[in-house]
């Protein structure tokens, strides 16, 4: 289990107050918090990223509704650009006519997002 994520050993270390296998920017002659180190490998795991994803899948299938969320699947935000992918074109230009308001409903119930626009592409949903 441990081997799945980057520099484990090097935290534990750091937590043993060794400072073997551990990174330079989290070596410190002080001791920390449980909770800044505890965050830090949230950061440095991804972790904290799959939090935010699902945050983001929620709140689509609210601004979307049901019967159409089912059909589109969220790629990645990229320079404030969230990626939809839609599993049919009749919903891809549906989508596209609701842009305006998909956005502003995205933006106002995550704000720290960054989204910025939504691009729409056809592709095979799960």
């Amino acid at each position: 289990m441990w081997g799945t994520f980057p520099n484990v050993p090097g935290l534990l270390n750091l937590l043993k107050g060794t400072f073997r296998n551990v990174p330079h920017d989290m070596r410190t002659r002080h001791p920390r918090k449980m909770a800044d180190v505890l965050s830090e490998l949230l950061v440095r795991t991804g972790c904290a990223r799959v939090q935010a994803t699902e945050s983001l899948k929620q709140v689509w299938h609210s601004v979307v509704k049901e019967p159409l969320a089912a059909y589109t699947r969220l790629g990645h935000v990229r320079r404030g650009v969230l990626e939809v992918y839609v599993a049919h074109s009749p919903l891809l230009q549906e989508l596209s006519f609701r842009k305006k308001e998909l956005l502003a409903g995205l933006m106002d119930r995550l704000p720290d997002e960054g989204i910025k626009d939504l691009r729409f592409r056809l592709a095979a949903v799960e």
